[in-house]
């Protein structure tokens, strides 16, 4: 693995430190890990949407007539 330095804020750093799984979890695990789980929210809700696209729809007119207005 290359190692690289970069500069993040005292509110990163804590974040980071507070969402680690173990004391030892190095920060780079931790950004590995909210990646992840960040494509995978992605990938989810990409499917519910497409899931949503197929299923059948009603037009306003129709939902006015079935409650009768």
């Amino acid at each position: 693995m290359e190692h690289t330095t970069i500069q993040i804020s005292a509110n990163v750093k804590n974040f980071l430190d507070r969402v680690k799984l173990y004391e030892r979890e190095s920060y780079n695990e931790v950004i590995e890990r909210i990646m992840e789980d960040d494509m995978e929210l992605n990938e989810k809700t990409k499917k519910e949407i497409e899931g949503r696209k197929r299923e059948k729809s009603i037009s306003h007119e129709e939902v006015k007539k079935r409650l009768g207005f």
